[in-house]
């Protein structure tokens, strides 16, 4: 799956329990055109050593398999977040708006 849409936190470095390697997690927020006030949300894993250079608001596309990730709230109720494991994320940059000529 392809996922476009704004980086909503920094990435941060974590260890797998399973296989002790490196990967980056963040969450980003993707939206239609315009405004939308129901943007969907989606955990990204990129299962790289490296620390991804985004900042938070930064606009990138995520390649990589969704999962439903199904575990209990510190309430204890069953909840669940989309989870995509990137295999790429690259920053997009937005082109400028171009300035309006006035004649």
């Amino acid at each position: 799956m392809q996922l476009y849409g704004n980086v909503a936190n920094e990435p941060e470095m974590k260890t797998s329990k399973s296989t002790g390697k490196l990967f980056a997690e963040f969450r980003v927020a993707e939206s239609q055109r315009g405004i939308d006030n129901q943007p969907t949300w989606f955990t990204v894993r990129v299962m790289k050593g490296d620390k991804p250079q985004f900042k938070k608001g930064d606009f990138v596309k995520v390649t990589g398999k969704l999962k439903a990730d199904f575990y209990l709230s510190r309430e204890g109720k069953p909840t669940g977040t989309l989870l995509v494991i990137a295999f790429e994320a690259t920053k997009i940059s937005k082109p400028m708006a171009q300035p309006l000529e006035v004649a």
